[in-house]
């Protein structure tokens, strides 16, 4: 095992927004390691989410990003010789990565016929509140109450 933690490396704003969210977004795509084509396909999504809108493509893409955090979730804990489902606070580092990591897994299990199609139709539903992405964290949120009952045992 290593002494220290790794340090994590900063990550290059996007060229168009200049946010670090949407490049750590396009990371999350990114399959086959060309980030240009991944970059191109992102931009494709949010200028097809502005002509369904009518809005600032960018600012849905910000809400439905919200829209699918999750605040808790159930971690598994082993307490003698049973494991239970306990309910904890989702850190907020790992509440933007589940979030994006969401709205990327039910983008893909759209039907379209790009993925800048697939992810623009998920986005415009996160950002109103349905989709795939959303449910998840629905059902998220859901389990973590109905496990409120063991919440003593914190992690």
């Amino acid at each position: 095992m290593r002494k220290a933690q790794a340090k994590k490396l900063p990550l290059a704003p996007d060229p168009r927004f200049n946010d670090k969210n949407v490049t750590r977004f396009v990371n999350c795509l990114m399959w086959g390691g060309n980030k240009t084509i991944v970059l191109s396909a992102f931009y494709d999504a949010i200028d097809k989410v502005s002509k369904m809108t009518n809005e600032d493509g960018y600012e849905i893409w910000k809400k439905a990003l919200v829209n699918v955090t999750p605040a808790l979730e159930v971690r598994s804990r082993r307490i003698g010789g049973a494991t239970f489902q306990i309910p904890a606070e989702v850190r907020p580092d790992r509440k933007i990565s589940l979030s994006m990591k969401w709205l990327i897994r039910y983008s893909r299990d759209r039907n379209g016929k790009t993925i800048a199609d697939k992810l623009a139709n998920e986005i415009v539903a996160a950002s109103k509140g349905e989709g795939g992405a959303f449910k998840k964290k629905e059902d998220t949120h859901r389990m973590a109450e109905a496990n409120k009952a063991f919440s003593h045992f914190k992690i």
